[in-house]
């Protein structure tokens, strides 16, 4: 089958053919209908300490339609079926001592994507039965595949422990900065502001739920004071990921305020605790999502509650891939990329 391939940092994806997958006995093998780019993907691509190893098909925010059954599946899908899923894969039966906790913590589990089992920037990828979930009539490959970015955004929101008429500042508008924007105005904050470099990722944040927009090149919290009356955030959700931004969000939430850290930095960082500890910060990293973050994303898009189709602003073939996801090393317009197979 067709796929774009990563050989080592400094180079690009070459696209070329690579054997297609067969189903365990608890899998599924989809047809790739839609898969988004992910800023882990481009980070997992740089030189560092997590590159990943040479040969990888990545990919992990997909949908696709089953054409491939395990042995054991029976009948909870059918050939045919429209779905999404978790990119991970792990046995029904846990390790022993293991029953009780996430399924990506498990000793057993197998990323999609990631170096493990080859993700869906491809015509095909294998998933497992138990992380599959079935796309509403109303949800379309491309929203679907969006699923997994959303997952994350509601995860950190959940993690913030926000209470309704909390001022909420969103350090990034990328795409998992606007999904925690959009999950945040829908669990009750009073403001959801966003500090935000480009005019058309500001834009973008106000049409999924941001209060109001500041420019990050300015002064943040005189800005963010002028748009909510509040001197300091409640909660700093932090969805840049790059060196000196957890020591901002730390500098700009108020006393006993809530810091989220979503972005994903792959380089050592510097902070300075006694700021926080002089605050009493509470500062909670996140990682990925619950397995029920997918469910109540798939409900908000089949009840018309989350409108986010206009996040995919590019789509791409396999030949303009390898392209496309080197533009967005430094991004322009692009909000969501996604590579269309077919």
């Amino acid at each position: 089958m067709k796929a774009a391939i990563f050989h080592e940092a400094g180079k690009p994806l070459t696209i070329g053919e690579v054997a297609s997958p067969d189903p365990g006995p608890h899998e599924l093998v989809l047809k790739v209908q839609a898969c988004g780019i992910c800023g882990s993907d481009l980070h997992c691509t740089e030189h560092g300490p997590f590159v990943l190893p040479g040969n990888t098909v990545m990919g992990h925010e997909f949908s696709g339609e089953v054409v491939g059954l395990g042995t054991q599946i029976a009948g909870r899908f059918a050939e045919g079926d429209r779905v999404t899923a978790l990119p991970i894969i792990v046995p029904p039966i846990p390790p022993a001592g293991q029953e009780d906790i996430e399924p990506w913590l498990r000793s057993d589990v197998q990323t999609i994507g990631l170096g493990v089992v080859p993700g869906a920037y491809a015509e095909y990828v294998r998933v497992g039965v138990t992380q599959t979930k079935k796309l509403p009539e109303a949800v379309s490959y491309e929203m679907g595949a969006l699923v997994e970015p959303l997952a994350v955004g509601l995860h950190a929101v959940n993690r913030a422990e926000m209470r309704s008429g909390d001022n909420v500042l969103v350090l990034g508008a990328g795409p998992i900065g606007l999904a925690s924007i959009a999950f945040a105005q829908r669990m009750g904050a009073a403001n959801v502001i966003v500090s935000e470099m480009t005019d058309q990722r500001r834009a973008l944040a106000e049409s999924v739920g941001a209060t109001g927009t500041i420019d990050a090149k300015g002064n943040v919290l005189e800005q963010f004071a002028e748009l909510t009356g509040a001197m300091m955030p409640d909660v700093v959700i932090e969805a840049v990921g790059i060196p000196g931004m957890v020591q901002q969000a730390i500098d700009f939430v108020k006393p006993k305020g809530r810091v989220v850290v979503v972005g994903v930095c792959q380089q050592q960082d510097q902070m300075m605790p006694m700021v926080a500890i002089m605050k009493e910060v509470g500062v909670q990293f996140v990682l990925g999502y619950e397995p029920r973050d997918w469910d109540t994303v798939l409900s908000f898009m089949a009840n018309d509650r989350l409108k986010v189709e206009h996040l995919v602003t590019h789509r791409v073939g396999f030949d303009a891939f390898p392209d496309a996801f080197e533009a967005l090393r430094t991004p322009s317009d692009q909000c969501k990329v996604m590579l269309k197979p077919a």
